[in-house]
């Protein structure tokens, strides 16, 4: 998240805990520590976030969310609550080698967005993409040029877990911009903040949370509702305007509040504020006014690009009925013999009958004749001997369906 931990100094992750205290025992300065304290509360959110995920769903609800695989998900999440736990791990030990101690108090409650995969998978795009915007924010705030190239390293790595749940979407893109957002502090309280589970004093103000309140999918001309507590009726919602941030654009797109609608051209995250005036925010954290500022941001995933590699892994989104599954199951040696010899039948059968038709077929070209004996032939070959196979005391051999179709049968082979 928003890294100033530059212990992960570019060593593998057993040797960070016991390095770092050692490498960061000098003094540090305030700014610098609170953006530690800050980046490591983060770190707890994102990682409770995950663990909380993977310990209430099942493999069923992935499959049922339109996975082809429950392993696909599942695993990409464990690797990154294992990396989001170690930031924490990590920044903690800087912490206590400057002589202070880390913000452990706070607790998170992530129960309104962990009803069904769907909308969890959608909140862990999220998730990962207030790291990005928190890390590239937080670049102005660090006096220390160690410590921002260890929050460049760490950056990269939060930008990884965003491109694999863009993915995971099924709807988004992989890579949906050149340039992310920058976010200061303030700005990510305002996403983050709504999960903290009680108080939790980061030393930093928040900005009013704002929520979009549409249902359904975002896309070019819907027209965005909103809801905030500091949108009350004590200022005329005609006075205000909405704000979309993209990342690479010098400024903000203003729009009118109640003509909030999304433009066409859009594609990925887009942070979306509520201001008093419509002069456009300018896209820096560091010259952002924000004495206008009424609410927000909050994050919007604009997807109007979805690509073949999301598809693969999770082909419908979701969608009822689209979920293919395959079972197998263990029978008994007489049952696998009762089948085979029953295969074995019918191949016989099958065989008499196309001999007894190719032999009356008296239209049937010389080249076309010698080809039957030939196909016969290959099958055996293919699928094994069928009446060898029904021999007491010899392998199974035979590869193929059942006679009723409802089996696959996958005989002895060497």
């Amino acid at each position: 998240m928003l890294f100033s931990s530059s212990l992960f100094a570019l060593a593998v992750a057993p040797l960070l805990t016991h390095a770092a205290p050692s490498r960061f025992r000098r003094a540090a300065a305030a700014a610098d520590i609170t953006v530690f304290k800050f980046a490591d509360v983060l770190e707890q959110l994102e990682s409770t976030f995950y663990s909380q995920a993977i310990a209430k769903f099942q493999a069923s609800d992935f499959v049922a969310a339109g996975f082809s695989s429950s392993q696909i998900p599942v695993e990409q999440f464990t690797i990154i609550q294992s990396d989001e736990a170690t930031h924490s791990s990590v920044l903690q030990s800087a912490l206590q080698s400057f002589g202070e101690q880390p913000i452990t108090s706070c607790k998170f409650s992530f129960d309104s967005v962990l009803t069904d995969v769907t909308t969890m998978a959608a909140v862990a795009r999220v998730v990962e993409n207030v790291g990005v915007a928190a890390y590239l924010g937080g670049a102005t705030l660090l006096s220390d040029p160690v410590l921002l190239d260890a929050a460049g390293s760490i950056l990269t790595v939060e930008a990884r877990h965003q491109t694999i749940l863009n993915i995971l979407s099924s709807t988004g893109t992989a890579i949906p911009s050149a340039f992310d957002i920058a976010l200061k502090p303030q700005e990510i309280l305002a996403i983050a903040s709504p999960f903290f589970d009680g108080p939790c004093d980061v030393g930093l103000p928040a900005n009013p949370s704002l929520s979009i309140t549409n249902t359904g999918s975002v896309g070019p001309g819907t027209a965005l509702t909103f809801s905030s507590s500091a949108i009350n009726g004590t200022v005329s919602e005609d006075s205000l305007f909405c704000q979309m941030l993209i990342g690479g654009a010098s400024n903000s797109i203003a729009l009118p509040f109640n003509q909030c609608v999304v433009p066409a051209g859009i594609n990925g995250p887009v942070a979306i504020f509520v201001t008093s005036d419509g002069n456009p925010l300018i896209n820096n954290v560091r010259d952002r006014a924000s004495d206008k500022l009424i609410a927000g941001p909050t994050m919007a995933f604009i997807d109007t690009q979805p690509q073949v590699l999301g598809q693969l892994a999770r082909g419908s989104g979701g969608a009822a009925g689209s979920a293919v599954t395959t079972s197998t199951s263990t029978i008994s040696p007489a049952q696998a013999s009762s089948i085979i010899s029953s295969a074995s039948a019918v191949t016989t059968a099958t065989n008499a009958s196309a001999a007894t038709s190719a032999a009356t077929d008296g239209s049937a070209s010389a080249t076309g004749s010698a080809e039957a004996p030939a196909a016969t032939s290959n099958q055996g070959s293919a699928g094994g001997s069928a009446s060898a196979a029904a021999v007491p005391g010899t392998p199974n051999t035979f590869t193929g369906p059942s006679p009723d179709g409802k089996l696959t049968v996958v005989g002895w082979n060497m």
